[in-house]
């Protein structure tokens, strides 16, 4: 049977810092900076003294910090860290502004490899890396910007500027975090009461499935392997990498409607084997930029098609039993969103209310931004529309789920230890553990 495994990627992105300290951050207050000026400029950044990184001309000012991987030495990786006050970035989105001049960096293995102006986050329960992906080749002195939502239980937080897997150089300068705003608090304990699942089944036991799924690969799943459900990808072409990257409305209509019309023809198929199916959003309106982040967070025309996209879904298998439920887009990542435009929170919102008017009846499935990620849940507030399911993705750990791909090793067993540390399933409910206090 033809199955598609989607891996999520590195969730990347970018941040600067020299501590500018306040007591508490308020929305636009700059909390930290990088300028570079001055004789002592790289003190507080580590390793510091080591071949091939220092001082350069820098942007509209006098220094910035060069850092260098030759092509003698071949492609590898130099970076500097520098600790963040922690204390002060805990339970907050920050904005965050930089500036990057680059000269023959050549083009990475992987998305995430390459430039790097990444923030580490270390939280009890798991570890985050973020930054900005796709960042390589020459260029001019250029605004970099990005959004970023920093753990309420982080302990531990780092900046990284450098190189990874590439050879060539890279200045940063005039890198700052900007506090946008306070993210939700949790209550400590969950809701009382019944949790709302949206089908009736104990349990769904299943598998996503290629978009090209036939009549045969059904019966396998669902009458050999008693699979109950399937998650029904509307996935045009591949991911993130999509045709729809273009923007042409038309093309992706014609396509959706072609998807939409191969799930009518088995939709019947699956309710005969007693299947459930959850219609998944993989490609939305706009695709995504080379970064991957979905262009409906930067351009009003693609907000107003993924609207119409679920009105249209929803007129279409309202009052059908073998749809249980809607997932409005799987993976979300924002980047910075444009002024003017609705972020996830906001445009998911529109959303669910846009079906619940026309559909009273299938569950709404959410995914926090970014990626769908345990943590990025907590940062989600509850959507004033009944029936709606959380949903999140785990990848934990990430050297079993993924090796074999993206250069990780095979031969990772589970249970057992990935990279000093153990992996079970005690271990599995802890790395999860950010969900359990997240919107019901």
């Amino acid at each position: 049977m033809k199955t598609i495994r989607i891996c999520a990627p590195c969730v990347l992105l970018f941040l600067a810092a020299h501590p500018m300290i306040a007591a508490e951050p308020r929305p636009g207050e700059i909390v930290f900076k990088a300028d570079f000026e001055g004789p002592k400029a790289l003190d507080a950044w580590q390793p510091s003294k080591q071949q091939h990184v220092g001082l350069a001309p820098g942007c509209a000012g006098l220094q910035s910090v060069l850092v260098e991987r030759t092509v003698a030495e071949g492609p590898g990786h130099r970076t500097i860290r520098v600790g963040l006050p922690v204390e002060k970035l805990r339970g907050t989105r920050v904005r965050v502004e930089g500036m990057i001049r680059a000269e023959g960096v050549a083009k990475p293995p992987n998305a995430w490899n390459g430039i790097k102006c990444m923030l580490h986050f270390v939280s009890p329960s798991d570890q985050q890396w973020l930054q900005q992906n796709n960042l390589h080749g020459t260029f001019d002195w250029k605004p970099v910007r990005f959004v970023a939502d920093v753990p309420e239980d982080a302990k531990e937080a780092s900046l990284i500027l450098g190189l990874e897997e590439t050879t060539g150089w890279a200045c940063f300068d005039r890198v700052a975090v900007i506090v946008k705003r306070a993210l939700p608090i949790r209550p400590a304990t969950p809701p009382v009461g019944p949790v709302y699942k949206g089908h009736d089944l104990p349990r769904l036991r299943g598998t996503m499935i290629s978009p090209q799924v036939t009549d045969a690969d059904l019966r396998v799943l669902g009458g050999q392997w008693k699979a109950n459900h399937v998650r029904w990808q509307l996935l045009w072409g591949g991911f993130p990498k999509s045709p729809a990257d273009k923007g042409d409305l038309a093309a992706y209509d014609a396509w959706l409607e072609s998807a939409l019309k191969h799930l009518d023809r088995l939709l019947p198929v699956c309710d005969e084997l007693g299947i459930k199916v959850l219609i998944d959003l993989h490609t939305p309106p706009g695709g995504r930029n080379e970064s991957s982040e979905c262009r409906m967070f930067h351009e009003a025309r693609f907000q107003e098609a993924f609207v119409q996209v679920w009105d249209k879904i929803a007129r279409r298998y309202r009052g059908n039993k073998t749809v249980w439920g809607y997932d409005l887009v799987n993976e979300p990542l924002e980047g910075l969103v444009e002024d003017g435009m609705l972020d996830w929170q906001a445009l998911a919102t529109r959303a669910a209310k846009q079906v619940r008017m026309i559909d009273p009846d299938h569950a709404i499935i959410i995914e926090p931004a970014p990626w769908g990620g345990p943590g990025a849940l907590k940062n989600f507030e509850p959507i004033p529309v009944p029936g709606v399911v959380y949903s999140v993705h785990a990848y934990m750990p990430f050297q079993f789920t993924h090796q074999g791909i993206y250069g990780n090793p095979t031969g990772v067993s589970y249970p057992g230890a990935v990279q000093g540390k153990r992996w079970d399933k005690d271990e599995l409910p802890r790395a999860l553990r950010p969900g359990k206090q997240s919107p019901r």
